[in-house]
């Protein structure tokens, strides 16, 4: 045994010496921030820890084969089973809706009646307010008379121009003058239905910005915004690595911190253009919005479901361990019986990681059981007492 003990001190003694790297502490080297010596240190460590393992390994055996009480070390246990797992990005996005709209005016005059108030629902083409047409309104009465006029002048010389009465020449007058003082009526009628402001869509109004009497001109004068709640979407970046995983109905947990609310939602659009200044592309996500207590320019936590697997096998990501070439593996507890086992050093591949779980691709089978806590002190082929 004094032996054992020997070997076991003297190997640490050449670990901790063998380079001048393992002398300077951890926090000096990562404030150093030299990548080489972080990576140095890395592999040390990791040596350490394997020839700590088979020591521990060795001298397990030793007390074993001394000791006539079998005091076993105490493990628990995990047991496999294919489930459903699912992996998600976290991402965070703002609300948006394409019926948010601040309302100009289409001509210049004084703002004479404002018909809604702030709150308001308002219908797609109802009356929000009206500005003076400057005399307008009676250009269009007299145009419009003089085409009823032009009008008759035409259907009756239509008629004798049918019956060979009249030459053709005073049938195209006709025509020409009725056709022409139409277009005029036309654009007329357009220029007066600019003084009245109608709402472009269905929805609330937000805010009344210029009060009656104002003079108001087109692209300058802001009048009222308009905002319909009920077509509501986050959208978010997401990041140009993931576009081959996220796709139209996609589904997507939103959760609205400052509401403290949760709902479940489905990607409705995938941008179909990459952002160059931060390689990522835009997602939108539509939600529901009954209540509509969801705003516009709301922050919003996204978690994407980008992989989706039924009949994976997860375990508990700290059940895991690693030697310095860098394989995974875990402890299979083998022959159970009467508490006592063997166990057996497994090596697994691993997929994705999904809070404190993560997906073993290959090496395990639903029904095994593997050591959760204790496997830290483990070693291949050691029996030990599962709790």
């Amino acid at each position: 045994m004094k032996n054992i003990l020997s070997i076991a001190l003297l190997t640490l003694l050449i670990y901790s010496c063998g380079s001048d790297t393992s002398k300077e502490s951890l926090d000096d080297i990562i404030t150093e921030g030299n990548l080489a010596k972080m990576k140095v240190k890395r592999d040390q460590t990791l040596k350490s820890y394997d020839s700590i393992g088979k020591i521990l390994g060795t001298l397990e055996k030793a007390i074993s084969d001394k000791d006539t009480l079998k005091r076993l070390p105490l493990v628990t246990s995990f047991k496999v089973k294919d489930t459903l797992f699912k992996h998600y990005i976290d991402i965070q996005g703002d609300v948006d809706t394409k019926e948010n709209l601040i309302i100009y005016p289409e001509f210049s005059g004084t703002l004479i009646n404002v018909f809604v108030k702030e709150g308001q629902r308002v219908s797609k083409g109802q009356l929000l307010a009206r500005i003076d047409d400057g005399g307008l309104s009676s250009q269009l009465a007299q145009m419009q008379t003089q085409y009823d006029l032009a009008k008759t002048t035409y259907e009756r010389q239509k008629r004798l121009w049918e019956q060979k009465i009249g030459s053709e020449i005073q049938f195209l007058q006709a025509k020409a003058n009725m056709e022409g003082l139409e277009s005029s009526v036309k654009q007329m009628q357009a220029q007066v239905g600019k003084t009245a402001v109608r709402a472009p869509f269905s929805g609330t109004i937000d805010e009344v910005i210029t009060d009656q009497g104002q003079v108001v001109t087109p692209g300058g004068s802001q009048l009222m915004r308009i905002v319909n709640l009920r077509n509501m979407y986050v959208k978010a970046s997401v990041p140009e690595n993931f576009l081959g995983t996220i796709k139209k109905g996609t589904s997507v947990k939103v959760e609205f911190p400052s509401l403290r609310q949760h709902i479940e939602g489905k990607v409705r659009q995938v941008g179909n253009f990459i952002n160059p200044n931060n390689r990522t592309f835009e997602v939108e996500i539509a939600i529901p919005n009954k209540e509509q207590l969801i705003k516009p320019n709301l922050v919003a936590n996204l978690e994407i479901n980008d992989y989706t697997k039924d009949g994976a096998i997860i375990v508990p990501d700290n059940v895991l361990q690693e030697n310095a070439q860098g394989e995974k593996f875990v402890y299979v507890i083998d022959g159970l019986e009467n508490s006592e086992a063997m166990v057996i050093k497994t090596k697994v591949n691993t997929g994705l990681a999904y809070k404190g779980f993560i997906e073993i691709k290959d090496g395990l089978k639903p029904g095994q059981s593997i050591v959760k806590d204790g496997a830290i002190t483990m070693r291949d082929g050691l029996e030990v007492k599962v709790q």
